[in-house]
Order: structure tokens, then sequence, then C-alpha cells
């Protein structure tokens, strides 16, 4: 265990591999990031991306970098580092391996705000301050029918999934109901896109890691670790545990509010993140820093692979990440069935 002794006697207890594992993470997030920047019709090598982000290169190379690709990526890492650290927070939270937004409903409260801002016919500007609101409006709604009982893992779940099957017809009721170019507009969001991304979506995102992450890392990490030994077991170490949750839990739905209003709802990524931490670390845990670093580094891989995987066409990162997510999902599936044959 290695603890890091923070100013006014904070201290992060970290394990030495989910260390590691969240600084590879974070190495290979860069790394990527910086050969995506390179990457299109007109390509720029790492060296002189590197010299345009530090002040330097040719007005071509600086123009390229800093006004076309720099701010879609910085959106990619935002949005795939919240998406991260909120599923963990979620699946330790719900004490449930499937506990994620998509599953809770909080995303789709977030594509829930955006219909209605596409039915009443308002423009685009609106769009993500309307997902924001919903997202957040559908994380109160699932303290408040969960009750008491908010506290219990099992009961959060259940209840979010029905708030998910409510808010998904609800939904397509919305899209049918939508002028027709309107609703391709909300359908191509739907799907969940970093096209045309540019700083006004990933500033909000960077603004709330910049204060909730060393929040979450700090104050709600080590109590998250001992809620995973059962509601009791940490009451009697002395978690207060309504409040860690309730806090938690704010923290998450505002990050997958604004990760769903920056690139619209990128699902499975928040499920798949945590999961493939965990095997990484081979920690329990909550294991926030490396799911974080995991998720801006897939959401940047998935981003290359939506651009340039069919020829001519640039796909929606969200068809990537259900693909990939999917899969993953279907092959742990499969492997625990085989395991316990």
């Amino acid at each position: 265990m290695i603890v890091l002794r923070l100013p006014g006697g904070l201290s992060l207890r970290l394990r030495p591999r989910a260390l590691a594992v969240g600084l590879a993470g974070a190495l290979i997030a860069l790394a990527l990031a910086v050969l995506a920047v390179g990457t299109g019709d007109y390509p720029i090598g790492p060296a002189d991306v590197l010299r345009v982000l530090a002040g330097g290169g040719s007005p071509t190379d600086r123009f390229v970098v800093t006004e076309l690709r720099l701010p879609r990526l910085a959106t990619a890492l935002a949005v795939g580092t919240a998406l991260g650290l909120a599923g963990a927070v979620f699946q330790t939270l719900t004490r449930n391996p499937l506990g994620s937004p998509d599953v809770l409903g909080v995303t789709q409260g977030a594509a829930t705000g955006a219909l209605l801002v596409v039915a009443t016919g308002g423009g685009s500007a609106a769009l993500g301050g309307a997902a924001t609101a919903g997202g957040l409006a559908t994380g109160a709604l699932l303290y408040a029918l969960a009750g008491r009982h908010a506290a219990a893992g099992h009961r959060l779940v259940l209840v979010g999934i029905g708030v998910t099957a409510i808010l998904t017809g609800v939904n397509g009721w919305l899209l049918t109901h939508a002028p027709l170019t309107d609703a391709a507009r909300a359908a191509l969001w739907l799907t969940g896109s970093l096209d045309g991304r540019g700083w006004v979506n990933a500033l909000p995102v960077l603004a709330a890691l910049a204060v909730l992450l060393p929040g979450v890392l700090l104050a709600s990490g080590p109590a998250l670790r001992l809620l995973e030994l059962g509601d009791d077991a940490a009451a009697a170490l002395g978690v207060p545990v309504r409040r860690i949750r309730l806090a938690a839990l704010a923290a998450a739905v505002l990050l997958v509010s604004l990760a769903a209003a920056a690139a619209g709802p990128v699902s499975f990524l928040a499920l798949t993140a945590p999961h493939l931490a965990r095997r990484l670390t081979r920690a329990p845990g909550p294991n926030l820093l490396p799911s974080a670093a995991l998720g801006a580094a897939l959401l940047v891989a998935a981003d290359q692979l939506a651009q340039h995987a069919v020829g001519g066409h640039q796909l929606p990162v969200g068809v990537v990440t259900g693909v990939l997510g999917g899969g993953y999902l279907a092959w742990l599936l499969a492997a625990e069935r085989g395991g316990r044959r």
C-alpha cells in the first residue's frame, strides 16, 4: 500500500498495481491523443504535434492542431475520464458489476432533456443545458424513489431499471413526434458523437473534473472502499454511510450528465472501463483512478476507430463503444459461465 500525504491532513492510499495501471492508462491516453491530433487529411508527425503543444510549430500546424483537432480531442479525454470515474462510483454504490448510468437511467434522463428541446423547437445551443438538467433530475428522482432504502444497492438498481424503461418509452415518443430534420439531428446526438465538438463542449466537463475528481478520490475514495464491506461494517468503522452515498451519487450523476451534454449518451463506456480496471489491477475496491484513466484511453481509441475504420465515412463514436462494449460484456458473461462449469 502506497500512502500519499497531502496538505490539510488528507492522505491518498493506493495499491502499487492500481497506481501502475492508472499511470499506464493515463500515458496510453496521452500517447493516443498525440497520434490522434496528428492523424487526418493533413498529417502531422508526433514531434511536430508536441512542438505545437509547447507553443512552437508552423502557423499551419498550429491552426490545424489548436483550432481543428484539439477541441475534439479534449472533449474525448474529458468525457472518457468522467464516464470511467462515474461508472466506478455507480458500481461501488450498487455493489453490482452491471451498475452503470445506462442501467440506472441517468443517461436516458439526459437524452430526455435534450429531446424535449428538440420537440419544442429549441436550438442546438440549448441541448447541452437540457441534457445536463435531465440527467440531474433523473438522479434526484432515483434517490427519491429509493427513499430510505437508497443506501441498499440492489434497491437503487431495481428503481433504475424501472426509470430506464419509462424514459426509453418517453424518448421514443418524443423522437417520433419531432419534425423530420430535428429528429435526424436528435438521432445522431442519441448515438453519441464527437463530430464538430469544440471548447464550448469540453470546458464544462473539464471544470467539473477539476473539482470533483480530487474530491471523489480523496474524500469519498477511502469510504467507498469500506462500503464494499457492507453498510453495517462501514458504519461500525465510522463511515457516514448515507452522507457518503449521497455525495458520491451526486458527483457521479453530475459527471454523467455533463458528459452526455458534451458528446451525447456514449454507451457502455461507464460499464466497460471499471470492469477492465478491476481485471488489470486484480484488486477489490472502486479502482477510481484506473477507471478514469482507462475511460479516457478507451474513448480516444474508439474515436479513432470511428473516424478511420470505414474508409470515406465517419461513424458516431457511440456506435464503436456500443459494439466493443457489448462484445466485451458478452465475453465476460460467457467466461463466467464457462468458469462455473
